[in-house]
């Protein structure tokens, strides 16, 4: 079992995963409280902020991964490509995958991975972007912004309420105060989990602009044909699911709400993929019956070009934002981004 496994399960709502955290609130009320005081800092202008050269548009969570943060910002990306408005992804350089995953996601995208951020944005401005998305910015305080943007899961609301360790929350929900917009996204939770969270979230700061998206996969591609089929394909099929991603769990249920039989392989968030896992995958497939193997786009970035010819072609699973409310509200965020001038 690996250390995200492990996490997963002591962040949990069983009886054992809540004594097995016991030993880990200590830990967790003193991380909670340094990062309010960060917070804090930052706010009254104890700690210096730097401003980037291009609008910028932040994107985060308040949890560790999960929350469907990558095809929101590639949605973002995408709105602004087709709008005419080059935008540049700018990663904070960890995880080996990230910056193949958006630059497949939009190839219009400069994508710029650097824990530095400033000088990230300064070379995407010489190859040519006009707008800055920040991937995994909302507590990057250190780098100010034009619109921030949380994404908080339905699922969220099934994990322990606790800061990092005993929990996944890099902060409470005092810190929705930075946001401008919060975008409740869903995979396997119900549409009225996700509008009660919306609900709820509201409550809290009103007249905060709140979107509610789901993530839904709605086609796939062949792996190293790039052949797209509808995700209907898999109804009544027995489906080996392979992610290395936050979320493993969630990525099974959607396969199986289209009616898919699935047998989930789950890995560690940014799984490198050995060429012994690539082999162990085959031989699971095969002993397993499977119609197909599917993947998610972080996992497929690392597996072309060494799947075995031997062996049938995976399908990746593409997920599409489909708004359920609020999406033109974002739009019209982003819009109002790019009527602000480039800085000097």
């Amino acid at each position: 079992m690996n250390a995200a496994r492990v996490a997963r399960w002591v962040w949990g709502d069983g009886a054992a995963a809540k004594i097995a955290r016991v030993p880990l609130i200590p830990l967790a009320l003193a991380y909670g409280a340094t990062m309010r005081l960060r917070a804090a800092a930052y706010e009254r202008g104890l700690l210096p902020t730097e401003r980037l050269p291009l609008p910028a548009v932040a994107i985060g969570n308040l949890s560790v991964g999960g929350t469907g943060k990558t095809p929101l910002a590639a949605w973002i990306a995408r709105f602004y490509a087709t709008r005419g408005c080059r935008p540049a992804v700018l990663l904070r350089g960890y995880g080996g995958d990230e910056p193949l995953v958006h630059r497949r996601l939009v190839p219009e995208a400069v994508v710029v991975a650097d824990p530095d951020r400033g000088a990230g944005a300064r070379r995407a401005v010489t190859e040519g972007a006009r707008v800055l998305l920040l991937d995994d910015a909302f507590q990057l305080l250190r780098v100010a912004r034009d619109l921030n943007i949380l994404v908080v899961s339905a699922e969220s609301a099934e994990v322990a309420p606790w800061a990092l360790p005993a929990g996944p929350w890099r902060e409470g929900w005092g810190a929705l105060r930075r946001a401008d917009c919060v975008v409740v996204t869903r995979k396997r939770a119900a549409s009225d989990a996700a509008g009660a969270l919306a609900a709820r979230l509201s409550a809290r700061r009103p007249g905060l602009t709140v979107s509610v998206a789901q993530l839904a996969c709605e086609r796939l591609e062949g792996l190293q044909s790039g052949t797209s089929q509808p995700a209907t394909v898999l109804r009544g099929r027995r489906v080996l699911a392979a992610a290395g991603i936050a979320d493993p769990a969630s990525f099974a249920a959607q396969l199986g709400a289209l009616g898919a039989d699935v047998q989930l392989v789950a890995y560690q968030d940014h799984h490198p993929y050995r060429l012994g896992d690539i082999d162990r995958l085959v031989q699971a497939a095969q002993r397993a019956g499977a119609d197909y193997v599917v993947v998610t786009e972080k996992d497929a970035v690392k597996l072309r070009g060494r799947w075995p010819q031997r062996a049938p072609e995976p399908l990746v699973a593409a997920l599409d934002v489909r708004w359920e409310w609020g999406g033109r509200l974002l739009e019209e965020a982003l819009e109002a981004v790019l009527a602000r001038q480039p800085r000097s």
